[in-house]
């Protein structure tokens, strides 16, 4: 009788320890499930609200889950085009997510590898568009190839703007933190008496827009490279703006409500940004006076960008007048 007892007593022992470890496997494995983001990492990125935010709209069955996720559409040039003008009015847009910086990944930052390059982008709800705007990237020879490897579906948008007037602003730029420079004519020219162009100086050279596409187009197809043109950007920021958000699959939502005309600055300002209910203008480097440059010098760009201009309306089948 003590045995069966005594054994009795075990089996219990071994029964209670049995559902004990069931109870553990269950807790460490089953119940973080839900908690696992991609690559087997614990998620810090994922917000999840209790419901819906009062008074929301959106698709129906949105998940109202803010996560960080590489962008689906790119600000990628050019260089005093317009681009910061053109990302911080796209940012009124409740459904566009953009970073405010510019990240360098594809053209600087790379080996730094895409799970950095996903840490820096802005939380986003499903159905959100994320975005980033480098300028460089439109003419750095890696970066096409290195975004292609990101998405081939991504969109992207290139900021245009009179190659001739592009360069004096940039050399403007140039000259507001190095002052001691030598004159735009000095840097223009090879050789002032024989007139050839440096094409190699770097303002002159990024307005070579032909010559960047190209490059561009053996990766992507041109459907999905959107130009915004410089001008009209500022002298008509809402019909730009409405071509953007139709280029982007988004609601027209912003519309010429969100403009007045600075004319102090020369530039269009916002009357409500993203998180005031104050007008806001972009800031002091944004609408820099340019310095006179001689008339004589400007002629001779005009002509020396003539080819290259008809040459990139042809590719992209658009004129933008530039004379």
């Amino acid at each position: 009788m003590a045995d069966a007892r005594g054994l009795l007593h075990r089996l219990l022992l071994v029964s209670s320890a049995s559902v004990l470890c069931l109870f553990l496997v269950y807790f460490l494995f089953g119940c973080c499930d839900s908690d696992v983001s991609e690559g087997g990492l614990l998620s810090q990125d994922a917000v999840q609200p209790p419901s819906a935010p009062s008074g929301a709209t959106g698709a129906p069955g949105r998940e109202w889950t803010a996560t960080r996720r590489l962008p689906q559409a790119l600000i990628i040039g050019v260089k005093k085009g317009g681009t910061r003008a053109l990302l911080e009015f796209l940012r009124l847009h409740p459904d566009v997510r953009a970073l405010g910086s510019e990240p360098h990944f594809f053209d600087r930052h790379y080996a730094r590898g895409l799970a950095w390059y996903r840490s820096l982008m802005p939380k986003a709800l499903d159905g959100q568009i994320v975005m980033e705007k480098t300028p460089r990237y439109f003419v750095a020879a890696e970066t096409p190839a290195r975004i292609r490897c990101m998405s081939p579906e991504v969109k992207l948008i290139v900021v245009v703007r009179d190659p001739v007037t592009r360069a004096v602003s940039d050399y403007a730029q140039i000259i507001s933190k190095t002052p001691h420079v030598a004159s735009f004519e000095t840097l223009t020219f090879k050789n002032r008496t024989s007139g050839h162009i440096d094409w190699r100086w770097s303002p002159i050279w990024i307005g070579l827009y032909a010559q960047h596409l190209e490059r561009w187009l053996a990766h992507f197809s041109l459907s999905q490279i959107h130009f915004v043109h410089g001008e009209r950007l500022i002298g008509n920021p809402a019909e730009e703006l409405g071509r953007v958000q139709d280029f982007l699959g988004l609601q027209r939502i912003i519309t010429d409500k969100h403009f007045y005309f600075n004319k102090t600055k020369g530039f269009p300002c916002l009357k409500k940004p993203e998180g005031s209910s104050k007008p806001h203008c972009l800031g002091k480097t944004k609408g820099r006076a340019h310095p006179k440059i001689n008339p004589d010098v400007i002629q001779r760009l005009r002509e020396f960008y003539r080819p290259h201009n008809l040459r990139f309306y042809r590719l992209v089948g658009q004129d933008f007048g530039w004379q």
